[in-house]
């Protein structure tokens, strides 16, 4: 009864010829779903006695197809949604509009979430709140909402959410760094408290295993660098480490130094990828003729190498060699490994026609943005 008088309180405040004027829309039937119980004289089987699944809220389907939502989209990601008796569409999508968003953008969070029509306006205005003290302006979070509604509208625990915000920030977590974290892995604000916690201790305990000083600075080191940390299992994260250990034969202050810097963004990789990232990279540089020592320097160089498939790696390293590069200074500069197959053939292309020389000039040249090339070519072209 407390949920009826909610939604007829709702339809007081917003007559419902305004919104239906925006969406066309019907109000929603609310009427029972339950079906009556059977008095059965004879035993029946486990699969008898099961009740018939109830049927979809045929105002509802017709709300929601006039909004514009992809039903068939939505059916197909939370079909228990379209079941309900009692839903607040008309609420949702009339708060979304107050915020700037369009209703092409609307249905499109619909479709992708159906569950975001069982939230009230009360609690998506708290929520909304919570948000503001991460974004600057209503804009922004529509963008999010857009990308990626689950974020907004999986979890109803807006005091987790705030609880959150405030453990994060006792991290030294800037506002800044919350607002990657948001845009980027937003699943770690909806994680309970405990989860958050559970990681953040378990990363001290690392640094403190390998002999850190500050074990409380080292989970901001982290996170700031892999804002995915947080959504990943402690189980998950230990054994990237000790596959690490093993695999280069890291003493504790490497490792120590390797996830304070660039090799925290390769720990939230899934274990099998790790494993057969390195091997194909080991494989790789010893047919070339590299020694295990070449790997490890390469890794600790530039651990984003642990990224790249088999098959564009050893792309990548052909095209360089086969274009006059060395593998010495691959090693010395490997974050040349950054960019695609296409856009190093493409430079050195550019180059060999300028007759560049590459063991007298190095190659930071094929390592810098696109302008600095640009602008570099037409020196070399003068």
């Amino acid at each position: 009864m407390a949920a009826v008088g909610g939604v007829r309180a709702l339809q007081r405040l917003h007559p419902p010829g305004t919104f239906q004027r925006c969406f066309g829309l019907v109000p929603v039937q609310l009427t029972p779903t339950c079906l009556p119980r059977r008095l059965c004289t004879a035993p029946t089987s486990s699969k008898e006695r099961k009740q018939p699944e109830t049927p979809e809220n045929e105002s509802l389907l017709e709300n929601l197809n006039l909004m514009g939502v992809d039903v068939k989209m939505a059916r197909l990601r939370q079909p228990g949604v379209l079941r309900k008796a009692i839903t607040n569409e008309q609420a949702v999508a009339r708060f979304l509009q107050e915020k700037g968003a369009p209703n092409n953008i609307i249905a499109s969070i619909i479709s992708r979430y159906p569950r975001a029509i069982t939230r009230s306006a009360q609690h998506l205005e708290q929520r909304w709140e919570l948000w503001q003290k991460i974004f600057k302006t209503d804009e922004e979070i529509v963008n999010i909402l857009y990308r990626s509604p689950e974020s907004f509208f999986r979890s109803s625990d807006n005091a987790n959410l705030q609880d959150n915000i405030t453990f994060l920030t006792s991290l030294g977590l800037n506002s800044k760094d919350l607002h990657r974290l948001l845009t980027t892995a937003p699943r770690t604000f909806s994680n309970r408290l405990e989860l958050n916690k559970r990681m953040v201790q378990f990363l001290e305990d690392i640094c403190a295993e390998l002999g850190g000083k500050n074990p409380e600075l080292f989970p901001k080191a982290v996170i700031s660098r892999n804002l995915y940390i947080l959504i990943r299992s402690t189980k998950r994260v230990r054994t990237n480490i000790d596959i690490l250990r093993t695999s280069l034969k890291l003493s504790n202050s490497e490792l120590l130094s390797l996830f304070q810097g660039p090799g925290a963004e390769i720990l939230d990789l899934s274990n099998e990828c790790l494993k057969k990232n390195f091997q194909s990279l080991r494989e790789k540089m010893v047919s070339l003729g590299c020694q295990k020592a070449d790997v490890k320097k390469l890794i600790l160089r530039y651990p984003m190498v642990m990224y790249i498939g088999k098959d564009t790696l050893s792309s990548k390293l052909d095209c360089l060699l086969q274009g006059g590069i060395t593998m010495k200074q691959i090693l010395d500069k490997p974050k040349v490994l950054d960019y695609s197959t296409q856009n190093i053939t493409g430079r050195l292309e550019e180059l060999k026609r300028v007759g560049y020389d590459f063991q007298k000039n190095g190659i930071n040249v094929l390592d810098s943005s696109r302008k600095r090339f640009v602008a570099k070519m037409e020196k070399l072209d003068a």
